[in-house]
């Protein structure tokens, strides 16, 4: 819970500022301007050179086309969109994994199996998964959020083994099995531009939006379902006073609530790192 504060708590801080800053509407028509210039150019190079007659100084290379055939189109790169600001880590802080974060303006094809597979394990058994996981263990533990796990060394211990089952549960369910069968794509897709409340709710929504395989948005049904199960199937290893529908559903909201917000973090953290913290990020 603490650890949800405050990433809240940072946004809180961050956002504002983030929402005083003019972005530079230049920067991106120069660059669209230049690479138009350079393609009209080579085209016009082009057109010279295929009406000129061969010369001496100039004779027809081996294996050339005369004529308007022998014309050099322009290659991938010339047509290639400027790369937005903020490019998403694969940590941040150098400690939060964020293994499932695509950088704006990427579209990578969709994941295979083997893919998410290989997320939701990176995901579970990263160091940083430990030291979340005792942190918010020894909360519950101080708090006595389930009285019937004890307290001290050993209420800590069963405190520890069942979050960090929660978290790699939740993890398979969400990141590898259920895209996998409705062919979801669970990584975030940050949108890096725009508005800071347009990217708020871009990124807020994204656990009820996802992109399928084919590229068009659908209901995230891999994340609501999938912590609907992890949490169902928790009630099998908590303790029977805590197996209630509302503490359910209080853990369920949580679980949504958590996600929802590490997509915001996740969003202005390459803003926060670099207009905020001066780093890069």
């Amino acid at each position: 819970m603490r650890l949800v504060l405050s990433l809240a708590f940072v946004l809180s801080l961050a956002v504002p500022r983030l929402l005083a800053q003019q972005s530079d509407p230049a920067l991106p028509a120069d660059s669209e301007s230049a690479q138009a210039a350079s393609v009209d150019g080579q085209q016009d190079a082009q057109a010279q050179q295929s009406a000129t007659p061969n010369s001496p100084n100039n004779p027809p290379q081996p294996g050339s086309k005369p004529g308007a055939e022998n014309v050099v189109q322009p290659g991938p790169n010339l047509r290639q969109n400027p790369p937005l600001p903020g490019q998403q880590p694969k940590r941040i802080l150098g400690l939060m994994p964020n293994f499932r974060a695509v950088s704006a303006g990427a579209t990578p094809p969709p994941p295979t199996p083997k893919q998410n597979l290989i997320i939701a394990t990176r995901n579970s058994f990263d160091y940083s998964a430990f030291v979340f996981v005792g942190i918010t263990s020894f909360i519950a533990e101080a708090s006595d959020a389930h009285p019937q796990l004890g307290k001290g060394v050993g209420g800590f211990g069963r405190y520890y083994w069942r979050g960090y089952v929660d978290k790699t549960d939740g993890n398979y369910w969400v990141i590898f099995l259920l895209p996998s069968i409705f062919h979801q794509d669970e990584r975030y897709y940050a949108l890096g531009q725009g508005g800071a409340w347009k990217r708020l709710t871009y990124s807020a929504t994204r656990i009820l939006i996802t992109p399928s395989y084919h590229e068009h948005n659908s209901f995230n049904a891999s994340e609501i379902f999938g912590r609907g199960i992890a949490q169902a199937i928790s009630l099998s290893y908590y303790p029977s006073q805590t197996r209630t529908a509302g503490a359910l559903a209080q853990k369920y909201g949580w679980a949504i609530g958590r996600d929802a917000l590490t997509n915001v973090f996740r969003e202005f953290w390459p803003d926060i790192a670099i207009h905020v913290l001066h780093r890069h990020p």
